[in-house]
């Protein structure tokens, strides 16, 4: 009869009819109960309440029921540790003699094994120091089951207790299981060791890796199981051999687990090959017969499952983008086949585009022209723009790229149409003055053209060959008709290839120009499309030439791989193949929350630059912003960030300027003088020119109003006012005293409690003596940051203490913290973004902002004259992104992200920090000075 009979459902499985057949003298009936218990179990059932009784069954001779009871035991020790402090003090005061401590000296070995794996599945801390003598038996037991078992323990133990561990010798013990004859216990030993050295707080490696243990992991290496031999290569991967020859020799002893059946061994086999092969000659014979055996385990790969498919995909992508001459022969294991899911038919199209040479390009076209008549519409429109890319990539295969891209168009199917014109746009910017033939043929389509990226595509091919095409203008003019119902992108894409068009060819698009001008400048609501319109107006009407140097400037070409990883955090992923960081593209730090970012690894360097990578491995990196070496993704989609200053070009003298637009802009921005003089701009104009170009002069930095600090009646009549503000970079205490008592003051002093930013006085408190009565005065006190340091609650709370010639007086404030914000708080973008990713999600904190009556432009400015500076700005579906940064005196960064939604007074704040308790302080802040 199988166990199904435990699952089903009957009155027996009731708690209190299982808590009497426990106690029940017979074993077969205590063993058919506790079966009944672990099924219960199994399903969900919440059989807690068993547990006294269970844990007494552990004292028996039947494997197979003490097997059972551990198990019970292990799931609800992690599940319930306060329950299992109870069943452990059952025994715990005769813990020498308890069921699981004789276990321990069992003459099984099996028994014994389970035992010290059930001590420590126990993670309570309580009963740890009863484990130790157990454990360090174990660890010295004849049988290398019960070692091996013993070793993986060591590390449960150092993740409850580290300090622990490492006074009773257990490290020292480890280290001596690394020689121990049995390579099972070798591999469970490194396993243990790589564990407790990734929960180290010092991330210094636990075992000094030198040419003698390599030989012993080597050695075990042979005869382990599959996932001893992932931990043993990983550990290896994490050696850097002294010279060529012993590089050598590791790899030609790791090869042959290239062939290995499990692609966890020969990813990991990879991993390690990769990193050696960095350290050899690249033009070593030696290095190439290497090369050539990486491919055939790749490859097979290939013939897994699709989960398995996926990861090696993910893995051989990296790989190709460091060592392309890996797999550059086998482009045909990459092509797509029909009942590839869609996410492994991506894969293989980002590799084959990664493989793609003059050598290869017309069996790849082939096949690229092939996937666009597939049904599936997303893989068919990277099918079209992959030969776009191709196209750019390899450059003498262009032209039969773009051929082939026209017979797609011929197709008359939306979808390949609309995708075909995307990157023929791109090879119009690779390629200049050399297709441009086939744009008739593009604009015969333009009737079908629904999606924004294939409208704004085709309107940029207009405007650039504006000259070549009869009736541009009335190709362009059909597109406005509809102007304010089209995407933004479309939009701006719009406007720049009229003004092209009408510097190209200014006497008949003269009235073409006006009308889109006043369609973005007045009609418009979106601040980018204002924005850009008013400095076209600017420049056409002041400076025709420097008008054509803006706009008609040559272009630089598009890169020809511009989705390639950045090479250092490529270099790190290699060192990362085989686990969750090589599908993610991702380094750890980016989604394993905990990782510091000294555990990066890196690639070694060559022999010859060994001494510099020592030396730049030895610089420190920032504390909360990474080095530019770990930067991922890229702001190309996001626009400049906030206005830099800039000295305004002085209006051109009366009958110097040339008004193109004949005074057709009157209107929009004002009256014109009489005669060929400059447009006069209205004042309002001249504002909105000042923001666009940077050169208004706004208010300083904000400051809190004051507040009463000391009332006169808590003050013996002294009566203190204050605030705080920032002044060239300092930190200022404002005060006002007033003295509402009947006696002059004075011997005036200040002192002030150790705070969470460390504020102390930087100089005396000076007052005038003495202070009259009914006499007010100003004063103020600078302040530094590097006093004593201690968590207040709030985190700006500051306790004073100030002292006259009549007493003592103590009082509490609240610091605003923007007088925190320094002045070097700004961050490159690609460091914003990878520190962004960095920080992990939990530690985004969201606000809204409500009544914030003002523009972007205007949020930006305000903010910046508080150092708070934007990195980046975008227009997303009309809602205005700001990407912010600032950095507090104590060093930590805070990263913001603004939704402004135009002529909505309520503006989301996501803020990201390290340490994000300061979020509250900070809302405040930015609530405070955009309502200033």
């Amino acid at each position: 009869m199988t166990d199904s009979k435990y699952f089903t459902t009957t009155k027996k499985g009731e708690i209190f009819e299982l808590k009497s057949e426990l106690n029940n003298d017979k074993k077969e009936k205590k063993k058919e109960a506790v079966k009944k218990v672990i099924a219960s179990m199994t399903v969900g059932k919440d059989v807690s309440a068993l547990f006294p009784d269970v844990v007494n069954c552990m004292q028996t001779d039947n494997l197979e029921l003490k097997k059972l009871v551990y198990l019970y035991l292990m799931n609800y020790a992690k599940s319930q540790p306060d329950m299992a402090i109870m069943a452990v003090n059952t025994f715990v005061k005769e813990l020498a003699t308890s069921p699981m401590t004789k276990d321990c000296d069992d003459p099984n070995p099996l028994i014994r094994a389970l035992a010290v794996r059930t001590m420590g599945c126990i993670r309570v801390d309580k009963i740890t120091e009863y484990l130790c003598e157990p454990l360090r038996k174990c660890l010295k037991d004849d049988d290398p089951y019960v070692r091996k078992t013993a070793a993986v323990c060591v590390a449960k133990l150092y993740d409850i207790n580290a300090t622990l561990v490492e006074d009773q010798g257990f490290l020292d013990q480890l280290k001596d299981l690394l020689s121990d004859s049995n390579p099972m216990v070798v591999a469970n030993a490194v396993a243990a060791l790589s564990e407790i050295n990734e929960a180290s707080p010092s991330g210094q490696p636990l075992v000094e890796m030198n040419a003698q243990t390599i030989n012993k992991l080597l050695t075990a290496l042979n005869e382990c199981t599959e996932w001893g031999q992932v931990f043993i290569l990983d550990s290896l991967a994490n050696y850097s051999p002294k010279d060529d020859r012993e590089a050598q020799s590791i790899c030609e002893r790791i090869t042959p687990r290239l062939a290995h059946a499990n692609a966890a061994v020969v990813l990991s086999a990879v991993k390690v090959l990769m990193k050696l092969v960095e350290m050899l000659q690249s033009e070593s014979d030696f290095v190439g017969t290497l090369t050539k055996k990486l491919a055939p385990p790749l490859v097979t790969l290939l013939s897994s499952e699709p989960e398995v498919q996926y990861v090696a995909l993910r893995n051989i992508n990296l790989i190709v983008q460091k060592r392309p001459d890996i797999l550059k022969h086998e482009m045909k294991v990459f092509f797509v086949k029909y009942n590839d899911p869609i996410y492994v038919k991506l894969e293989k199209l980002d590799i084959m585009i990664r493989l793609a040479s003059q050598a290869n390009i017309a069996q790849v076209l082939s096949e690229l022209k092939e996937y666009a008549t597939e049904v599936d519409v997303d893989f068919v429109r990277k099918a079209v723009r992959a030969i776009g890319r191709c196209a750019i990539k390899v450059e003498p295969s262009a032209e039969r790229c773009v051929s082939t891209l026209l017979d797609l168009i011929k197709t008359k199917v939306n979808y390949v149409v609309q995708e075909a014109i995307v990157v023929i746009k791109d090879i119009f910017r690779k390629y200049p003055n050399k297709y441009e033939t086939i744009i008739s043929t593009l604009c015969e389509n333009l009737d079908t053209l629904d999606e924004p990226e294939a409208r704004a595509s085709m309107i940029w091919i207009i405007g650039e060959y504006a000259e070549r095409i009869d009736n541009a203008d009335e190709l362009l003019e059909s597109f406005l008709e509809g102007f304010h119902d089209e995407n933004t992108q479309v939009q701006l894409q719009l406007l720049t290839a009229i003004v092209k068009l009408f510097l190209k060819r200014p006497t008949d698009t003269q009235e073409l120009v006006q009308q889109v001008l006043s369609l973005a400048t007045q009609d418009s609501d979106n601040p980018d499309l204002r924005d850009r319109g008013f400095i076209y107006w600017r420049l056409l009407s002041t400076d025709p030439a420097a008008a054509k140097e803006v706009v008609l400037a040559e272009k630089p070409l598009i890169s020809e791989e511009t989705d390639l990883i950045e090479p250092t955090l490529l270099d790190e992923l290699i060192c990362h193949i085989s686990s969750l960081a090589s599908v993610y593209h991702k380094p750890p730090t980016a989604f394993v929350e905990g990782r510091a970012a000294g555990a990066r690894k890196s690639l070694p360097a060559r022999s010859n630059s060994g001494e510099d990578s020592n030396q730049q491995a030895a610089q420190p990196h920032a504390q909360v912003i990474p080095a530019l070496d770990s930067m991922i993704g890229d702001l190309l989609s996001m626009d400049i960030g906030g206005p830099t200053a800039v000295t305004p070009t002085p209006a051109p003298q009366s009958g110097l300027g040339l008004d193109l637009l004949g005074g057709g802009l009157d209107g929009i921005l004002g009256g014109t003088d009489t005669g060929n003089s400059a447009p006069v701009v209205s004042q309002s104009t001249t504002g909105l020119l000042g923001d666009i170009f940077g050169f208004n002069q706004g208010p300083t930095s904000y400051v809190a109003p004051k507040v009463n600090w000391l009332p006169a009646e808590k003050g013996k009549g002294f009566d203190i006012w204050g605030t705080f503000s920032r002044k060239n970079g300092q930190i200022s205490m404002d005060m006002t005293f007033t003295n509402k008592a009947m006696q002059p003051m004075g011997g005036f002093a200040i002192q002030l409690n150790k705070n969470s930013f460390g504020l102390t006085p930087a100089a005396p408190l000076q007052v005038p003596s003495p202070l009259n009565p009914g006499a007010s005065i100003d004063t103020s006190i600078i302040l530094s940051t590097n006093g004593a340091v201690q968590r207040m609650e709030p985190l700006n709370n500051l306790q004073v203490a100030i002292k006259n010639n009549i007493d003592v007086f103590y009082f509490a404030c609240l610091v605003p913290m923007n007088v925190y914000f320094a002045e070097d708080g700004q961050l490159d973008k690609r460091v914003f973004l990878s520190t962004w990713k960095d920080i992990p999600a939990q530690n985004e904190v969201q606000y809204t902002l409500k009544g914030i009556m003002l523009t972007a432009d205007q949020v930006v400015q305000k903010m910046q004259q508080n150092n708070v500076f934007t990195i980046a700005k975008r227009n997303v579906e009309g809602q205005d992104m700001l990407y912010q940064s600032l950095k507090l005196t104590n060093t930590v960064w805070v990263l913001n992200e603004l939704k402004i939604q135009p002529g909505n007074p309520d503006v989301t704040l996501s803020l990201k920090s390290r340490s994000v308790e300061v979020a509250p302080g900070i809302f405040q802040a930015y609530n405070a000075i955009l309502h200033s």
